[in-house]
């Protein structure tokens, strides 16, 4: 452009000079076309070197989107390894609950013979009295209530071994089954509230949200002193996420900060308290 710029002016002075004597109108008039076209060849130049300025700005946006999508799959990714982590060490804590649960045994009873004493010799009945034949005859005695049987630890420790072994494996159903048996067979475990628990978050694991809430809402309510209500009330947060009610989320979060600080749990809640802000 700026090559033409400079030859244009040239052309027209060289033009004018070398024919003073056949100069007319319209060689003006070419010369005039000329600069016309010089004109909108610059203009056009001008345009494209625009246009090339948007496409490195928009080649720099591409750019940038691609950084943060990366950054955005990495968070992402780590999340995940983070939470993969998390329910390795629950399950890991569940099993060494299930062995100290099989190695503690209740002390068998043993059964202490009564000491014998021997009865008083009844007293000679003198012989004037006579038992009267229509005398009622003592009650018989009741008997004894059969104790209650004891519950086979081992089997206990089996039953819920089995069911977070399907957890683990992935096989939600087969472990809700399971922790479900488990429930029903040992209602006063030190596992019960670990088995509610993992019902819950094996229906979180299969997208069922609203029983997922349910049942960690459950746990809560059934085992207010366990060492299981942080956990669940995160899952509880979690899901009420997923079902877009976030205002009961934040509300959960807030309470599980508030009522267990220093746990790994409300740490966490903390974190998506900031997220969700």
């Amino acid at each position: 452009m700026s090559m033409l710029r400079r030859l244009a002016p040239l052309l027209i002075v060289s033009l004018a000079c070398a024919a003073p004597a056949w100069a007319n109108p319209e060689l003006a008039r070419q010369v005039q076309a000329l600069n016309e076209r010089l004109a909108r060849i610059e203009g056009v130049i001008q345009q494209n070197q625009e246009l090339l300025g948007l496409l490195k700005e928009v080649e720099t946006l591409k750019a940038e989107l691609a950084r943060l999508r990366g950054q955005a799959e990495m968070h992402t990714h780590q999340l995940d390894t983070l939470g993969k982590r998390q329910n390795d060490l629950y399950v890991d804590l569940d099993q060494r609950l299930g062995e100290l649960t099989k190695s503690v045994r209740p002390p068998e009873a043993v059964a202490v013979p009564a000491p014998v004493v021997a009865a008083p010799a009844a007293p000679a009945a003198p012989a004037a009295s006579v038992v009267a034949a229509d005398a009622p005859a003592p009650p018989a005695p009741k008997p004894a209530a059969p104790p209650a049987p004891q519950l086979d630890p081992l089997v206990e420790s089996r039953t819920y071994e089995t069911a977070l072994g399907h957890f683990r494996e992935g096989n939600y159903a087969a472990a809700i089954a399971g922790f479900r048996g488990f429930l029903k067979a040992y209602p006063d475990s030190t596992l019960a509230s670990n088995a509610q628990y993992w019902i819950g978050y094996s229906y979180y694991s299969l997208k069922d949200y609203k029983s997922a809430l349910a049942h960690q809402q459950k746990l809560v309510a059934a085992y207010p002193t366990s060492a299981k209500v942080p956990d669940a009330m995160l899952n509880i947060a979690t899901n009420q996420i997923a079902l877009d009610n976030l205002d009961a989320a934040k509300m959960t979060l807030q309470e599980l900060v508030a009522r267990h600080p220093g746990t790994q749990a409300a740490n966490l809640a903390a974190r998506r308290l900031a997220a969700l802000k």
